[in-house]
């Protein structure tokens, strides 16, 4: 599944990315072009500039007014593939492979999203702990605890504040190396939540994940963390997306388009990572945001022929990194140590069948995803 979904994304978006740099040509041309009548006419008129670069759709009252070939280059970027047109081709074959996970977008789910769909990932369920997740916990626990020291409170069950910085508590808290350590301190069922830093708004912080302390019984916990989708959530996150998408295109379209120099690419590799860092944190999908998540890094590489050839470090949860770091850069910096390296030039994907014509219906996506050899 993922290797399928990963081709046909690089097909889609080599797709996209070769209409952007025929446009990118255009407008160098055209630039130029206006750039000696300007002379001519002693700047009657300055040329604006399109902060997002090549894709970009973002608009400002200046840019309105400017020459009508300039405009025309802004409509064919309004044409380009979206983020969320590239995250639903992943979506798709996850939702065709994994047919009893409900894998859809949280903004379709109407009232669950108004009221605020949250996902739910315990490390520690009762006495039990959780073994795909619990070897977080200490990182999570230490996450945790800086927040609570950076903001002196938290929420609780009824979303009202609990003030932290009085009688100690905050010394307490910073000694506490267990669940019950920590609910002790705060006395009842509690969540905070973790920060991440916006691109596209300068100085803003966006709410990331939600990390929850509930008592189930006179010795177990449900320790775990919860991303809530609510609209004025979604609003921010997609703008996040849709800066981090332009960002990539910007990165790869133009005098780096097509190149196989690793040093010339390197801008290009951390703009996939940034937005895949933004995905994480947003975590739009009732289910299946992780596997979703990598399978678009590993389309978007593939599409500036870099295949990605190994397999993730062992203990490691790529989804994890990003959710418990607060900043996009601090991210690519702990995934590329091992990513990059793994990277390697090819070409030969270009040479594959188109997938979405090989694969025309969902009966034989599901044949192909069903072949065993024995």
């Amino acid at each position: 599944m993922a290797g399928l979904a990963a081709i046909e994304i690089a097909q889609k978006v080599s797709k996209a990315w070769r209409s952007l740099q025929a446009e990118w040509k255009h407008s160098s041309k055209r630039a130029a072009k206006i750039g000696k009548t300007v002379r001519k006419k002693e700047k009657t008129y300055v040329l604006s500039q399109n902060r997002g670069g090549v894709g970009c759709s973002t608009s400002s009252s200046s840019e309105t007014s400017t020459s009508s070939g300039i405009n025309e280059d802004r409509g064919l970027s309004r044409s380009m593939m979206s983020w969320q047109d590239i995250y639903s081709l992943a979506v798709k074959w996850r939702q065709i492979s994994e047919p009893c996970d409900p894998v859809v977008w949280v903004n379709k789910l109407s009232e669950e999203f108004n009221t605020g769909f949250g996902s739910h990932t315990p490390m520690v369920l009762g006495q039990a702990k959780v073994v795909r997740y619990f070897p977080n916990y200490q990182r999570t626990m230490t996450v945790a605890k800086t927040v609570i020291k950076e903001t002196m409170y938290v929420n609780n069950k009824t979303d009202d504040v609990v003030n932290l910085a009085k009688d100690g508590r905050l010394e307490k808290i910073m000694q506490a190396e267990s669940c019950s350590d920590l609910y002790d301190v705060i006395g009842e069922d509690f969540w905070l939540a973790t920060r991440c830093e916006s691109t596209a708004f300068e100085g803003k912080l966006l709410e990331g994940t939600r990390i929850t302390l509930q008592k189930m019984n006179e010795q177990g916990f449900d320790f775990a963390i919860r991303t809530p989708c609510t609209p004025s959530r979604w609003d921010d996150y997609d703008a996040e997306m849709a800066m981090a998408w332009e960002a990539v295109c910007s990165a790869y379209c133009g005098e780096t388009y097509g190149s196989t120099d690793f040093n010339m690419l390197e801008n290009l590799r951390d703009a996939i990572l940034r937005m895949t860092y933004y995905w994480y944190n947003f975590m739009p999908l009732s289910r299946g945001s992780a596997v979703v998540g990598f399978v678009v890094l590993l389309g978007l590489f593939l599409a500036a022929n870099m295949e990605v050839t190994e397999s993730i470090p062992q203990g490691l949860q790529v989804d994890w990194e990003a959710i418990l770091t607060s900043d996009p850069n601090s991210f690519v910096d702990s995934i590329k140590h091992w990513l990059y390296p793994s990277l390697k030039i090819k070409t030969s994907w270009k040479e594959y069948p188109d997938v979405q014509s090989a694969f025309t219906t969902t009966g034989s996506v599901i044949a192909a995803l069903s072949s065993y050899d024995y």
